[in-house]
C-alpha cells in the first residue's frame, strides 16, 4: 500500500475511534461511578442505558448556540477548538502497535509535551473570552495548576529518556521488552500520572471548574457543542494520558504473543481510564493552595531527585537500557 494512503487510513481510523470512544466513556463512567457508590447509574435509555449517549449527544446538538453579547466572539468560538485540536494532533505520535503510528517522530515526546502546554490557551482564552467573573478566575486558576504541573511533568519522564536513550515513542517502547519502565522508574510514574491528572484537570483536581465554588469554571458562559468540545476534550485527555503512561512505562503493545498488539495496548489504556474513573469516585477535591503546595514543594523535587539518580546509574553502570 501507498505510505501516503496507509498514513491516511490510519489517521482516519484512530480519529473515528477516539471520537466515538469518548462517548462511550460518558456511559463507561456513569455505570462505574453508580458501581462504586452504590446507585443504579443509567438504566432507562436503552439496553444497560446505552442509549444515554446518543441522548447526550442529540441535546447537545440541539441546544441553542449562544455566543454572550459582552464575549470577544472570536476568542470565545476559538477557546473550545483549541483543546479538542491539541488533544486529537497529541496522538499522532503514539504507536498503538508495531507500524499503526501516524506520525513515527524522533522527538516524539517533546512534540506530545508541547502539544500539551498549548492546551492551556484554551481554558485561558475560554475565561478571558467569556467576560465572565467566575469564567475568569477559573482560567486563572487553570493556568496556574498546568504551569505548576508542566513543569514537572516533563522532568518526570527525563529517566525513562535516559533509561531508553531516545525521545521516540516507538523506540521507548521496544526497549521495554527487557523490562517495563514502571520497574526502574516507579517514581518518575507516580509523578507523571499526578501531573496528567492535573493537566486534564480530571477529579480530584478539578479546581478550574469546581462548580460548588465557580458555577462552571471557565465555561460557565458556554452551551451547545461549545461546551461539548471542553466536554469530549477532557475524556480524550484522559484516553491520551493513559495511553502515554501505557507507552512510557507499562511497554506499549508488548504484551502475551497470544494477545495481539493493538488488543494488549488498548485494555492496557482502558484499565488505566477504569483506575481515573475509580479515584473520582473515591478522593475529595483539595483546596487550591495545597495543589499548588504539593507540586512545588514535593513533587519538583521528588521529580529533579528521580532524574539526578537515575543519571547517576547509569554513569556508573555505562548501560542506559534495562537488562
Amino acid at each position: 500500500m501507498n505510505p501516503t494512503v496507509q498514513t491516511l487510513l490510519i489517521t482516519l481510523v484512530i480519529l473515528f475511534t477516539l471520537l466515538n470512544f469518548a462517548g462511550v466513556l460518558i456511559w463507561v463512567e456513569r455505570r462505574v461511578l453508580a458501581l462504586l457508590q452504590d446507585r443504579l447509574g443509567p438504566n432507562r435509555a436503552g439496553p444497560f442505558g446505552l442509549f444515554i449517549i446518543v441522548a447526550d449527544i442529540i441535546k447537545i446538538f440541539t441546544k441553542e448556540d449562544w455566543v454572550p453579547p459582552f464575549a470577544d466572539r472570536k476568542l470565545f468560538i476559538l477557546a473550545p477548538a483549541i483543546i479538542l485540536f491539541t488533544v486529537l494532533l497529541s496522538f499522532t505520535v503514539v504507536p498503538f502497535a508495531p507500524g499503526i503510528v501516524v506520525l513515527d517522530l524522533n522527538v516524539g515526546l517533546l512534540f506530545f509535551l508541547g502539544l500539551s502546554s498549548m492546551g492551556i490557551y484554551s481554558t485561558v482564552l475560554a475565561g478571558w473570552a467569556s467576560n465572565s467573573k467566575y469564567a475568569l478566575i477559573g482560567g486563572l486558576r487553570m493556568s496556574a495548576q498546568m504551569f505548576s504541573y508542566e513543569v514537572f511533568m516533563g522532568l518526570s519522564l527525563m529517566g525513562v529518556v535516559i533509561l531508553a536513550g531516545s525521545l521516540n515513542l516507538t523506540q521507548i517502547v521496544e526497549v521495554q521488552r527487557g523490562m517495563w519502565f514502571i520497574i526502574p522508574q516507579f517514581l518518575g510514574f507516580l509523578i507523571f500520572m499526578i501531573a496528567g491528572l492535573a493537566e486534564t484537570h480530571r477529579m480530584p483536581f478539578d479546581l478550574p471548574e469546581a462548580e460548588s465554588e465557580l458555577v462552571a469554571g471557565f465555561h460557565s458562559e458556554y452551551s451547545s457543542m461549545k461546551f461539548g468540545m471542553f466536554f469530549v476534550g477532557e475524556y480524550i485527555g484522559l484516553t491520551l494520558i493513559s495511553a502515554m503512561i501505557v507507552t512510557l512505562f507499562f511497554g506499549g503493545w508488548l504484551g502475551p504473543a497470544w494477545l495481539p498488539a493493538p488488543i494488549c495496548f488498548f485494555l492496557k489504556t482502558f484499565a488505566f481510564i477504569l483506575f481515573f474513573i475509580l479515584l473520582r469516585a473515591a478522593l475529595p477535591r483539595p483546596r487550591y493552595d495545597q495543589l499548588l503546595s504539593w507540586g512545588w514543594k514535593y513533587l519538583l523535587p521528588l521529580a529533579l531527585i528521580n532524574l539526578i539518580v537515575t543519571g547517576a546509574i547509569v554513569l556508573m553502570t555505562g548501560n542506559p537500557q534495562p537488562n
